[in-house]
C-alpha cells in the first residue's frame, strides 16, 4: 500500500507541477529561462539521455536472468502495441468515424506510457529487478511507433506531408539519440552480469532516488504540454480506448506470456512485468501524430487525460493481482 500511494503522489504531483508551471507562465506570474517547448526538452533529455541510462545499466547488472525466455519479452511488448492499434482500428470502423478522428483513435489505442509511469510501477511494485525487465519489454516500442503507428495516422491525414515518409522516418529512429543510448545500456548492463561482477551494494540506494526522480522529471515535462478543452465529447470514444488499455490488450498480453512460460520463472517476474506494462495508459506520444498530421488533437488529448486519470482505480487493481499470480 505504501508502494501504491508513493507511485500515486509521484505521477501527480510531477505532472501537476508541469502544468502549474505552464499556466504560470501563459498568464505572465513567473518568467522562465527557457521556452516552455525546450524546457520540456530538456528534462526529457536528462531523464531519458542522464538519469535513465545509469538506472538501467545497474539494474540489468544486478539482475538474475534465471531463462532464455526472458527474450520473449520484446515481441510481446510491441505485440501489446499492435494489438491495441488494431483493436483501435477495428472501433474506428465499427463506429464509421470521420478520418480526422479514426487517425487520432488509433494511436491511442497503440501507444502505451511504458517508459515513465511503467517503469515507476515495476520498481514499486516489483523492485529492481522487475525495472530491469522494463528495457528489455519496450526494446521494439520506437520502431513499432514509428514504423507502423505513424505512417497510419498520416493515411489519415489531408495534410501534405510528402517528407515525412516511412523510410525517412525509420532512418531518423537509427539515428535517434534516445534509442541509441536506451540500446547501448542494455546492452552495457547485460555485459556487466555476464561478467559476474559484484555489483556494488550502495547502487541499489542509488537507483531508489534515480529511478522515481527519473520518472517525476518526465512526468513534469508532460505537465508542461497538458491541454484540456471539449473532452466531454469525447466520453465514448475515450471508454473504448480505457477498455482496450485495461481489459483487452492485458488479457491478451498476459495470456501470451503465460503460453510462453514466464509465469514459471523468477516466481513469476517476467509475467508480472508484462502484466504491468500491458495494462498503462495512453503515451504522451500519442498527441504528436494528431499535432503533425492535422487530425482531431483533443480527442487524443482526451483519451491521453481519461486513461492517466484511470489509474488511480488501475494501481490498486494491479497491485491485487501480481500478489495473486503464481
Amino acid at each position: 500500500m505504501r508502494n501504491l500511494i508513493a507511485s500515486l503522489v509521484i505521477i501527480t504531483v510531477s505532472m501537476s507541477t508541469g502544468y502549474l508551471i505552464q499556466q504560470l507562465a501563459a498568464h505572465g506570474r513567473i518568467q522562465l529561462p527557457l521556452s516552455l517547448v525546450d524546457l520540456r526538452k530538456c528534462l526529457q533529455r536528462i531523464a531519458l539521455l542522464g538519469i535513465s541510462p545509469f538506472a538501467t545499466i545497474t539494474a540489468i547488472w544486478g539482475v538474475e536472468v534465471q531463462s532464455i525466455r526472458i527474450a520473449a519479452l520484446p515481441f510481446i511488448g510491441a505485440g501489446a502495441i499492435v494489438l491495441g492499434g488494431l483493436l483501435a482500428y477495428a472501433g474506428t470502423r465499427l463506429l464509421r468515424l470521420a478520418p480526422r478522428q479514426a487517425g487520432a483513435l488509433i494511436p491511442c489505442g497503440a501507444f502505451t506510457n511504458i517508459g515513465s509511469i511503467g517503469a515507476l510501477i515495476c520498481y514499486y511494485y516489483l523492485g529492481e529487478p522487475g525495472f530491469a525487465l522494463v528495457p528489455i519489454y519496450k526494446l521494439f516500442e520506437e520502431l513499432t511507433y514509428y514504423g507502423l503507428g505513424f505512417p497510419l495516422a498520416k493515411a489519415y491525414s489531408t495534410a501534405d506531408r510528402a517528407l515525412d515518409t516511412t523510410a525517412e522516418r525509420l532512418r531518423a529512429l537509427a539515428r535517434d539519440p534516445f534509442i541509441l543510448v536506451t540500446l547501448s545500456s542494455i546492452l552495457l548492463g547485460g555485459v556487466l552480469n555476464l561478467a559476474g561482477l559484484t555489483r556494488p551494494s550502495v547502487l541499489a540506494a542509488v537507483n531508489a532516488v534515480l529511478i522515481p526522480l527519473g520518472t517525476g522529471l518526465m512526468l513534469v515535462s508532460i505537465g508542461l504540454a497538458m491541454r484540456f478543452s471539449q473532452m466531454g465529447h469525447y466520453k465514448w470514444l475515450c471508454g473504448l480506448v480505457a477498455g482496450i488499455k485495461f481489459v483487452a490488450v492485458p488479457l491478451a498480453s498476459v495470456l501470451c506470456a503465460s503460453l510462453l512460460g514466464l509465469g514459471e520463472i523468477d516466481e513469476g517476474l517476467a509475467l508480472k512485468v508484462v502484466l504491468i506494462l500491458s495494462a498503462m495508459p495512453v503515451a504522451f506520444t500519442a498527441l504528436i501524430p494528431p499535432s503533425i498530421y492535422d487530425l482531431d488533437l483533443d480527442l487524443a488529448n482526451a483519451c491521453w487525460f481519461v486513461t492517466t486519470g484511470s489509474l488511480v482505480v488501475v494501481l490498486p487493481v494491479l497491485l491485487y493481482l501480481i500478489n495473486v499470480l503464481p
